[in-house]
């Protein structure tokens, strides 16, 4: 029997298949996992939730201030501004080797400002807050008093009871012809169709919860876990900026910019390695809370 209070869904401990050996390399090697019980959000953190953290604590993101010259020697301090990467659709066609093509640097764009200067919150209540850095996600684990998943957590929880399933719904991408995730349909970055009806976030639960009742475990956005990197050279991202040379942690779950042909990272297997001081318009949070 599902348990549920306060958006919190209990999850009962178990293994399961880890990872997978047939799609991206930083997903092997499958392997089997145990995860002890716990409590998870049953959606992203709304930007309404983080509004309310924000207005108790008057904590500032780490968007809203201009990050520290001494944690990037040799940058032109003119560069340190308040702001956040914003994805900017290309008009045409072009070569998907340089995540540079389709993100900005906006100043003033942040959780309050999503797309920057002149864009609100105004009938986003129910969206996933984003622009969140993992600085600003443990801060506010703190304050809710629960903390980011760690990745074997996120993934047990994603699934559903899945047992090695492609997504967390099963391993049709389309089950009759439905829609089941906030994800790219058509050509990245120019073409986005939207059939799911979204070309950005969407309100959470917009798509079917999956076996465990939890929503939006697939798309909308990637959610921290509190899970470093593995030490290997800096990559390029399909779905962040351009990498730097800072600590990284792992994001789950794939976004609205995940598009099958290119960026094939909305299925629970899949991991991201995103630096902890980025921020940018398709990234929150969940947490969990131990049992």
């Amino acid at each position: 029997m599902m348990r549920v209070v306060e958006g919190r869904t209990w999850i009962e401990g178990g293994s399961f298949l880890m990872g997978s050996d047939r799609h991206y390399p930083e997903e092997k090697p499958r392997r089997r996992v145990t995860v002890g019980s716990f409590w998870i959000d049953t959606a992203p953190v709304t930007n309404a939730k983080f509004s309310r953290f924000v207005r108790e604590t008057l904590y500032v993101t780490a968007a809203e201030r201009a990050p520290d010259p001494r944690d990037y020697p040799g940058i032109d301090p003119a560069l340190l501004r308040p702001g956040s990467a914003v994805f900017v659709g290309t008009s045409g066609p072009v070569p998907l080797d340089a995540s540079e093509r389709w993100w900005t640097f906006v100043d003033e764009a942040n959780w309050r400002a999503p797309e920057g200067p002149g864009s609100t919150l105004k009938g986003r209540e129910d969206h996933p807050v984003v622009h969140i850095t993992a600085e600003d996600a443990f801060a506010y684990a703190a304050w809710a008093g629960g903390r980011l998943p760690s990745e074997a957590q996120w993934e047990y929880a994603a699934r559903g009871g899945l047992e090695g399933a492609t997504y967390t719904w099963g391993d049709e991408a389309y089950p009759g012809g439905r829609v089941m995730a906030n994800t790219w349909q058509g050509r990245f970055p120019w073409e986005n169709l939207a059939l799911g009806g979204f070309d950005r976030t969407s309100p959470v639960g917009s798509f079917p919860a999956n076996g465990f009742g939890l929503v939006d475990m697939a798309g909308n956005v990637w959610e921290w876990t509190r899970d470093e990197a593995p030490s290997s050279p800096v990559s390029s991202s399909c779905c962040a900026p351009p990498a730097r040379r800072t600590r990284r942690l792992v994001v789950k779950g794939g976004s609205h910019l995940c598009a099958p042909e290119y960026c094939f990272r909305f299925r629970p297997a899949a991991r991201q390695f995103m630096e902890a001081d980025s921020a940018s318009s398709h990234v929150g949070l969940r947490l969990v809370y131990e049992a």
